[in-house]
């Protein structure tokens, strides 16, 4: 097993770009989790809700903001047996209302990060980090959670270079 991890929540169907609604067939989230993958050697799960959200884009963010405002744990289509054989996770996500959404949270929680890197990277179409890295810190207690790397998820199959580039950072490469 390798000892990486790329854990990604990502959502297609319609999308906002740049101010405008688009229908896509894969999230941007996990477009920039296949360009990771191609960078380095690790395994990759995606984090799948059981119930997920509606599939259009503003029904989806007030979905969100509900699960976010009742501090909800969505159910996840399947998990990891264990985390134990890795040491590092490079985490992905949208951001949604400034965080991680609840999903993530329900991930996070399940596993013990105790001496485990984190890796966070959002995509997002101007809201950068928001406070996912301190909120990520909380979920995963015991991890050390690096400087995130967020990603304008409009131009995320054009994140190559930025992705090489943090995990060059991050002694990842």
């Amino acid at each position: 097993m390798a000892r990486t991890l790329i854990a990604f929540f990502s959502r297609a169907d319609e999308n906002y770009f740049g101010g405008a609604m688009r229908y896509v067939k894969v999230g941007n989230t996990e477009i920039a989790a296949g360009l990771t993958k191609e960078l380095i050697d690790a395994d990759l799960f995606k984090i799948e809700m059981r119930d997920p959200y509606s599939p259009v884009y503003l029904t989806c963010i007030d979905e969100a903001k509900k699960d976010l405002r009742d501090n909800a744990r969505p159910e996840l289509d399947s998990y990891l047996d264990s985390i134990e054989g890795y040491d590092t996770v490079v985490l992905g996500y949208p951001n949604y209302w400034g965080t991680v959404p609840m999903v993530v949270a329900t991930f996070l929680e399940r596993y013990d990060f105790s001496g485990k890197t984190i890796l966070p990277f959002c995509t997002n179409e101007g809201s950068g980090m928001g406070s996912s890295e301190r909120d990520i810190r909380k979920y995963a207690k015991g991890a050390e959670v690096r400087k995130g790397l967020a990603i304008t998820g409009s131009r995320a199959a054009d994140s190559k270079d930025a992705i090489m580039k943090w995990l060059t950072a991050n002694e990842m490469m």
